[in-house]
């Protein structure tokens, strides 16, 4: 078994213009999504990142608001689930909500610092 980091992208533009019924609803697909990955043992951590932050250049140097990239670009949350494989991890992603939303996930191994 290995961690998966998953990174949530986009969505931001269709999702801003909903309702708060709709926001409420939508919520409750991922708690009821990661309470799933939680009872089968699969969800380690998972957190949505605020909007707000700086990128920081050259050892500190620079320092930048933003993230502010594209919309699609932007990284509001992230998931760590535990799986046998990159496929398994993938598979376990293509039941996060964000997909209603036009957003992407990227899945990636986190790997180990053997020092």
């Amino acid at each position: 078994m290995s961690n998966f980091l998953f990174l949530f992208r986009g969505g931001d533009k269709e999702w801003k213009n909903q309702s708060p019924e709709v926001v409420q609803a939508h919520m409750q697909k991922w708690g009821a999504w990661m309470g799933s990955l939680k009872e089968k043992g699969k969800l380690v951590d998972g957190l949505p990142l605020s909007e707000k932050g700086n990128v920081v250049h050259k050892a500190g140097e620079v320092i930048t608001d933003g993230p502010f990239a594209e919309g699609a670009e932007v990284v509001g949350g992230y998931l760590i689930v535990t799986a046998d494989n990159l496929e398994e991890a993938v598979e376990i992603s293509k039941g996060c909500p964000i997909y209603e939303h036009n957003g992407n996930t990227e899945v990636r191994e986190i790997m180990s610092m053997d020092m």
